[in-house]
């Protein structure tokens, strides 16, 4: 796929193609929704911890929001393939903005126990992972009818991502200082509804429907199981896409467990407020944001292997150990920010290369997958985190966390299959093109013309 490509609707008006509007309104709506998101994984945790004081049931709280979005996200892929991403999109946001509004509502009535707590939280997550996932899906698509190339477009909306982690841990953590948790809600949920309104509102009526191939070939008459075990057969079939999904899945887990339950837990223990994780958050995400413009001006010019290797290398370990070493708050905030300069140029990598390995029509399905198993061990990271600090203590458990990342994100890079990120590149291109690749990979399906033409 690159800039030019013809947009997946050919009779769209040409005026329209020549916009922004197509990514400027998908990027609007993952902004209000992931601002969203980010408060809600600040906001419910501390809630739980304050009110309780129990690593374990902030984890457990934790666990119940994220193992229905892993789920989801990865079994909603054939119903966005066959029904189409917008639709799947705003319907979902405005689901999740339900529950984020009965919980504060239900606080205020004493009838908050925590099975109920535990519950909507689970809806809020069962809604939010299709709804994502609709969003990336139509990230392609927006960057054709705008005639931007796919690095740019996902660096834009790894941009925006990261914009929302920046701002949503800033603004939770000034909302729990000032009006509470359970009020942050409020917010929450009238986020989830602007980033439904936004994409019934601004994207063009075309935009986001079911994909179908040139020729004319579907699966229509295919059932779900079928449609899913597609995707299955792409993911399993590309070595790369395997490998990325099951190292992610690591850090994943790793991440979770550092910002749902260690990083609360050292903050509370150091005496400090709310205001310091979102401090912290923000520190992050100001240079994350940084980094992902960055990836969007010159990635495609990039070598993706040693960016992706060299922005986990200081993305990850060092956020455990700063803590672990009893860092004074300016140095903490320090290693934060640099971590979020090589985290910026991870995910616009990782999007670029699931979008030139899979074939337009199966795009959901295999993106969808790759996500939930990338994300599989997040649910567990809270529990996982809390287990440990109840078990070993903070400091050992962060001292743990820190090694294994290291190992997982510096051993990973030695296998072969890693040589086909650049390569993949090359050969959409070429197909692009109607040129040969330089070097024909043998790895995945990225070398044929099918899963990296344009769609």
């Amino acid at each position: 796929m690159t800039a030019g490509a013809p947009t997946a609707d050919p009779g769209a008006d040409a005026d329209e193609r020549r916009t922004l509007r197509p990514l400027a309104g998908l990027l609007g709506a993952v902004a209000v929704s992931q601002t969203g998101t980010k408060i809600s994984t600040i906001a419910l945790p501390w809630f739980v911890l304050t009110t309780t004081g129990s690593a374990v049931q902030t984890g457990l709280v934790a666990l119940f929001e994220m193992a229905p979005y892993v789920l989801l996200k990865g079994l909603s892929g054939p119903v966005i393939d066959r029904i189409g991403p917008r639709r799947v999109s705003w319907t979902m946001d405005l689901v999740s903005a339900v529950p984020a509004l009965l919980i504060p509502l239900l606080h205020a009535a004493g009838a908050l126990s925590l099975p109920v707590l535990l519950a909507l939280v689970a809806v809020i997550g069962a809604a939010r992972g299709p709804g994502d996932l609709a969003k990336q899906v139509m990230v392609p698509e927006a960057a054709e009818r705008c005639r931007v190339p796919l690095e740019r477009a996902t660096g834009l909306s790894g941009t925006t991502e990261r914009l929302s982690a920046t701002i949503g841990p800033g603004a939770a953590g000034l909302l729990v200082a000032l009006i509470g948790s359970m009020n942050a809600l409020f917010v929450i949920a009238g986020c989830f509804a602007a980033g439904s309104l936004i994409i019934a509102a601004t994207l063009p009526r075309a935009m986001g429907r079911p994909h179908r191939d040139p020729d004319g070939a579907g699966d229509d008459d295919l059932g779900y199981w079928a449609r899913l075990g597609q995707g299955f057969g792409v993911v399993r079939g590309d070595p790369l896409l395997l490998s990325i999904a099951l190292m992610i899945a690591v850090t994943n887990l790793l991440d979770a467990a550092f910002m749902q339950v260690m990083l609360p837990v050292w903050v509370k223990g150091a005496g400090h407020g709310p205001e310091v994780m979102g401090l912290l958050g923000t520190a992050n995400g100001i240079t994350a944001v940084t980094g992902s413009l960055i990836a969007a001006a010159i990635a495609h010019r990039m070598p993706r292997r040693t960016v992706f290797f060299v922005g986990f290398l200081i993305a990850g370990a060092p956020r455990f150990l700063v803590l672990a070493a009893g860092a004074p708050l300016w140095a903490v905030v320090a290693v934060f920010a640099l971590g979020g300069l090589g985290g910026g140029f991870l995910n616009p990598i990782i999007s670029a290369i699931i979008v030139e390995r899979a074939p337009r029509s199966h795009l959901a399905r295999v993106q969808g997958l790759v996500s939930s198993l990338a994300w599989s061990g997040i649910p567990f990271g809270g529990l996982l985190a809390g287990a440990a600090i109840g078990g070993i203590g903070l400091v050992p458990a962060l001292v743990t966390g820190g090694i294994l990342y290291a190992v997982t994100t510096s051993l990973t890079g030695l296998r072969p299959e890693w040589r086909g990120m650049d390569r993949a590149r090359r050969a959409a291109r070429a197909a692009a093109t109607g040129q040969p690749p330089p070097d024909a990979p043998t790895d995945g399906p990225a070398d044929h013309p099918r899963a990296a033409s344009p769609r």
